[in-house]
């Protein structure tokens, strides 16, 4: 039994022959335009249904806005703003909260990092917060003996320890 030896023609060229179809692809794009405009019909129609519902389902607006036409719900805030300031009795104290704690944490922020007497007379200053933690870091904590008042730790970084004559005797 011999087996035939299947050998490439050498007519036949050995890459594809049909090449893929401009129709094909233009189908394909139109068929893609047609599903994302259908998307969005269905996105826009549900957003449009869910945002009638919540208007609908709304708490009444409080009788103070009603007095002077503020809307919070359907308005801007520059706007709500403007009309609160032309329209509520003085004093506002407040418009935005988050900006005046903002504000509030800045000036704090300001006075944790400079440096400023807290009392000339006696000479106590007031030292940004990292160069603190540094020179805490640096001479560590005041030691307080066991019977005696607290002693300053020495510039040196080592704690002063209470000797014998300059500890309490009971």
């Amino acid at each position: 039994m011999s087996e035939p030896h299947l050998q490439p023609d050498p007519r036949r060229e050995s890459f594809e022959q049909q090449d893929l179809s401009v129709k094909g692809i233009f189908y394909f794009m139109v068929g893609l335009a047609v599903v994302i405009a259908l998307v969005y019909g269905i996105v826009g129609g549900m957003f449009q249904i869910l945002e009638s519902t919540d208007k609908k389902r709304q708490a009444p607006v409080s009788p103070m806005a009603v007095k002077t036409g503020v809307d919070p719900r359907s308005m801007p805030f520059p706007v709500v703003e403007e009309k609160i300031d032309q329209s509520f009795p003085k004093p506002v104290l407040e418009h935005s909260e988050r900006q005046q704690f903002e504000g509030i944490v800045q000036e704090q922020d300001k006075v944790l990092a400079s440096y400023d007497w807290v009392d000339q007379k006696n000479g106590v200053v007031r030292i940004p917060i990292d160069q603190a933690m540094e020179l805490l870091a640096q001479r560590g904590l005041p030691v307080r003996p066991e019977g005696g008042v607290a002693q300053p730790s020495s510039p040196t970084g080592k704690p002063k320890v209470p000797t014998k004559e300059s500890s309490p005797t009971r």
